[in-house]
């Protein structure tokens, strides 16, 4: 009797499984580290937009921050008003030598020439003077005459003789922003006592070579009427916009 043989049971092919795909994921990575790459170079551009820009805008207001004439001339005007006035200082009343005191100086000589006053000598070294009527009115007319009342009896004048007067801006010149050196021009204006202070007017020249010199020294004497005087100064802009004179 023939064998009968059962067919084998055909063992199932393996199935063929796709690999799963890393794709989104490598191409995110992928994105994610270019735009970190990308990210730098953009801080770095911002950074020299703010740095050119802040650059470009200081020197552009810088460049407005200017010191213009009508600003200068009224600076300078401050400037030569603060310095002192040339002045006249002189007693009434019966004088004797001290300290502050010289009736011998020739002061007195030349305010009694251009008669302001009267003198008449007191003892060796006194001096008896008193104010004329046209001294009086003079000095009622110039502005800043201090007068001051002594416990001895006497009287102090402080006259002042002449100002500084600006005569132009002729030059200013922007070392950087808010920094600037102006170039001017100044006199002096004496006023009617100070005219006859003048150093080469008559009334002083008809003193000795010595008393001219003590007056020059000493006494508010100048030569009011020389050439003006120029000068340079450096200016710098304050935080209020103010300007004033730049000291180191």
């Amino acid at each position: 009797m023939p064998t009968v043989i059962e067919p084998k049971a055909e063992e199932p092919k393996p199935q063929l499984v796709s690999p799963i795909s890393n794709e989104p994921e490598l191409f995110a990575a992928e994105i994610a580290m270019e735009k970190q790459t990308n990210f730098f170079p953009l801080i770095l551009i911002a950074g020299l937009v703010l740095v050119v820009g802040g650059t470009i805008y200081y020197f552009v207001q810088g460049a407005r921050d200017v010191l213009t004439v009508p600003v200068a001339t009224t600076t300078v005007n401050q400037v030569l008003k603060s310095q002192s006035a040339a002045t006249i200082r002189f007693s009434t009343g019966n004088l004797t030598s001290s300290v502050n005191e010289k009736p011998q100086d020739p002061h007195y000589k030349l305010l009694a020439k251009a008669g302001i006053v009267t003198t008449k000598a007191k003892g060796a070294t006194g001096l008896s003077v008193n104010l004329t009527d046209t001294g009086e009115k003079l000095l009622s007319t110039i502005e800043g005459v201090q007068k001051t009342k002594n416990p001895d009896g006497t009287t102090t004048y402080t006259v002042p003789l002449a100002a500084r007067q600006l005569v132009s801006v002729d030059k200013i010149t922007m070392i950087k922003p808010h920094l600037a050196q102006v170039d001017y021009t100044w006199k002096w204006a004496p006023n009617r006592l100070g005219n006859q202070f003048e150093a080469s007017g008559s009334l002083v020249k008809s003193f000795s070579t010595w008393d001219r010199a003590t007056l020059i020294k000493s006494y508010g004497v100048d030569f009011y009427g020389a050439p003006p005087t120029k000068v340079s100064l450096v200016f710098i802009e304050a935080n209020n916009g103010t300007w004033k004179p730049y000291t180191e």
